[in-house]
């Protein structure tokens, strides 16, 4: 596995793979199963896999997220290593973003509720890494977890709307054995909130089955809310039926629903969806 640094490396290196289709998968690092499945997808879908290790300062709205945020870049790649990775991106910071840099995307509509309300700023960080780290890597296909549905809905618009000629390929979501959502963040949860925090996956799955069943979704919502505050959830940011292309908030089930949520418990913020 090559690890490139600084773009004019990257630059000979891609230029080496000129004949061979090349799939992208971007991480923040701290990679856990769910990032392992996308490369073993990605390895699926092209010849040659290439992973980014960048913290993306621009995504944080709060600079203490950013402080506390795990990195762990020795472990990470050995994991990319062991995955079968050809080629481990770490841009240096100064680099990636020089003095004066001035330049940020904003995806309207998509990226403006849920998160986009929650976290100010959040997604014009990510559409505008993700558009630099495409530039720089120059695939011809990149894969996003479902976990962070809203932002592979972003993506996905920010990549056509710029006809940028990535296929997007969002990978279903890894859970641990308990439903929860494997994320970054599972390993600043205290042994007592992981064990409370299975509420959140399990109140997906009760509002799921209830629309399903017939139930109103605004009595199901009620439900699923009041589910999280018994569990100990501190904090509801939202939990919602949207489309699952618009983001637009649904009063009944329709072909494309899906379920999403953001609650906090003790001092760590989770975000999951289910399809519907």
């Amino acid at each position: 596995m090559q690890i490139v640094r600084e773009s004019k490396d990257l630059e000979i290196a891609r230029a080496e793979w000129a004949d061979y289709r090349v799939a992208f998968v971007p991480t923040m690092g701290a990679l856990h199963d769910g990032h392992l499945a996308l490369i073993a997808r990605a390895k699926d879908q092209a010849q040659r896999v290439v992973v980014s290790i960048f913290v993306n300062p621009l995504q944080f709205n709060d600079p203490a997220d950013l402080d506390r945020y795990p990195r762990q870049e020795e472990e990470d790649l050995a994991k990319l290593r062991e995955a079968g990775c050809d080629l481990a991106w770490l841009p240096i910071a100064s680099e990636f973003y020089p003095d004066g840099f001035a330049t940020t995307i904003h995806v309207s509509g998509v990226s403006d509720r849920w998160e986009g309300e929650h976290r100010p700023g959040h997604f014009d960080g990510v559409a505008t890494v993700v558009a630099k780290l495409f530039v720089d890597v120059a695939p011809d296909v990149a894969l996003f977890g479902e976990k962070d549905f809203q932002q592979l809905a972003v993506i996905r618009r920010m990549s056509a709307d710029l006809g940028l000629g990535v296929d997007i390929v969002g990978v279903p979501t890894v859970r641990d054995e308990d439903g929860l959502a494997l994320s970054s963040r599972n390993a600043l949860l205290s042994t007592d909130e992981r064990e409370r925090a299975v509420a959140l996956p399990q109140a997906l799955e009760a509002a799921r089955e209830a629309i399903a069943g017939g139930a109103s979704v605004a009595e199901a919502l009620r439900s699923a809310k009041q589910s999280l505050i018994d569990a100990g959830f501190l904090k509801i940011d939202y939990f919602a039926l949207v489309d699952d292309a618009t983001l637009e908030p649904l009063e009944a089930m329709e072909e494309g629903s899906r379920l999403i949520a953001a609650a906090s418990i003790g001092d760590v913020r989770l975000i999951d969806n289910l399809a519907v």
